[in-house]
């Protein structure tokens, strides 16, 4: 698959993704009528829903990373090259800041914002380590799209509930969520440590998983998914 056809599904992907998150959080968070567990419930399940749909029509066309940690990863693993790796993580990024755009058009919100939603703390820190070392850990599991495309979104669901951060797991996605003084919003000043959080939990989450699952198989053009198993 060509370059520029894998960097438009993951820009559209990531554009989806994040106005999936903050669309469905500002919808919840207005029918809920104060009920915060509600409206994390409901911003649970419209994000595991996307996820499912996007990773089953993206997966064959760019791996449907989404998520520049996951594109740290398969760099890493040697499943993408660096060059390849920091475009996908560019448009992943533009493609978040968008769908935070798109979200607050489609509520008629202004387009341009900056959360107050604090989100700080050693416990939040740990959280998005411990949401994105799994996230990896999942990733690394899956053999193919069929595999990930319920097991990705099953590990974010429940770790929406388990960790403290309610699972970002992502840095572009919680840069778009900066932009957002919504119910899923995280206050710029609190997004430099989440993602840094990010990226020790998916190294971390990448040497877990050549502990479990053996040395990895490098798959020449393949961008995600192993065409074999661990031995």
């Amino acid at each position: 698959m060509s370059l520029p056809r894998r960097l438009c599904a993951e820009a559209v992907g990531s554009l989806l993704l994040a106005a999936t998150v903050i669309g469905s959080g500002i919808m919840a968070e207005r029918l809920a009528g104060g009920n915060v567990a509600v409206a994390l419930l409901a911003n649970t399940g419209a994000t595991v829903a996307v996820l499912v749909a996007l990773i089953g029509m993206l997966g064959p066309v760019s791996g449907a990373h989404l998520n520049p940690a996951v594109s740290l990863i398969q760099a890493l693993r040697g499943q993408l090259s660096v060059r390849d790796a920091s475009a996908y993580a560019l448009v992943q990024i533009v493609g978040c800041v968008l769908g935070a755009l798109l979200a607050h058009a489609m509520f008629e919100l202004p387009l341009i914002q900056a959360s107050t939603h604090a989100r700080g703390g050693l416990a939040q820190w740990l959280s998005e380590i411990v949401a994105t070392g799994g996230l990896v850990l999942v990733v690394l599991s899956c053999a193919s799209p069929a595999a990930a495309v319920w097991r990705v979104p099953a590990w974010i669901g429940a770790a929406y509930w388990f960790t403290a951060s309610t699972s970002f797991a992502n840095p572009a996605i919680t840069l778009g969520r900066a932009l957002s003084d919504t119910f899923a919003g995280i206050r710029p000043a609190d997004a430099p440590g989440f993602i840094v959080a990010q990226i020790v939990g998916a190294l971390a989450g990448l040497g877990l998983g050549a502990l479990l699952f053996g040395a990895v198989a490098r798959a020449p053009g393949s961008f995600n998914f192993r065409k074999e198993p661990f031995p």
